[in-house]
């Protein structure tokens, strides 16, 4: 393999920097997918680095499953991204952003919810529904909105898709930030209630598309002010 030299690495934060450039070389396909990488000191003398921080950012990504070191063979590219990096890539998103990827989710888990729901699952929204509340009767808004992403996420996870469930669990953790930034807008809509009582409802009823809609209602006013949609 040819080795070709990178863009210097900054002195400061040099492990950080060093992955920052093993990511994009794996992301932009010239390392893909069960290739192995260069040697360490290749990939030192690459990036202007010491081996040490070479050895710690291959472990860095090792641990993340990106890369996966051999022992007696080398290092193969594993994944050809990094899903610590698109998480933390999601998290600064802009609100509406957020906001829009969240009614995706949303509506499409209410809708498999409704095909997939068990008499246990519609107990269980009760009573997450029923801690959700209006706004008004918790003390903090952080409570608010732990007890509607609680409500959501447990739609999420009667889907019956696994992957789903665990992006949303992992989008509305990282995304928390935004939902209360939310209830500082007083220009925003607030969905209310009534609104979510519809949604568990469909589901309950076992009718997906009216599901998919009552949750697209719920949060598609939020996301149209927040993108200046019509």
């Amino acid at each position: 393999m040819s080795v070709s030299p990178l863009p210097q690495v900054a002195r400061t934060s040099l492990v950080d920097s060093t992955i920052g450039l093993i990511r994009t070389q794996i992301e932009s396909g010239a390392w893909k997918v069960g290739e192995r990488i260069p040697k360490e000191q290749e990939l030192a003398d690459m990036m202007q680095v010491g081996r040490n921080t070479v050895r710690e950012a291959i472990r860095v990504l090792s641990h993340a499953n990106v890369l996966e070191v051999r022992q007696g063979d080398g290092t193969y590219v594993r994944l050809s991204v990094d899903p610590a990096e698109v998480m933390r890539r999601i998290s600064r998103s802009s609100l509406g952003e957020h906001f829009e990827v969240r009614a995706m989710l949303e509506t499409e888990a209410a809708r498999l919810a409704a095909l997939h729901r068990s008499t246990a699952d519609i107990q269980t929204l009760r009573k997450l529904l029923k801690a959700r509340g209006e706004l008004r009767h918790h003390k903090t808004r952080e409570s608010f909105v732990d007890a509607d992403l609680a409500f959501h996420a447990a739609i999420a996870r009667m889907s019956g898709n696994s992957a789903l469930a665990e992006l949303y669990r992992y989008f509305s953790g990282a995304g928390r930030t935004n939902a209360i930034s939310v209830l500082d807008e007083q220009d925003l809509p607030e969905p209310d209630l009534k609104a979510h009582e519809a949604i568990l409802t469909a589901i309950e009823e076992q009718m997906p598309e009216r599901a998919a809609q009552a949750a697209r209602s719920v949060i598609m006013p939020v996301v149209k002010t927040l993108l200046g949609k019509s």
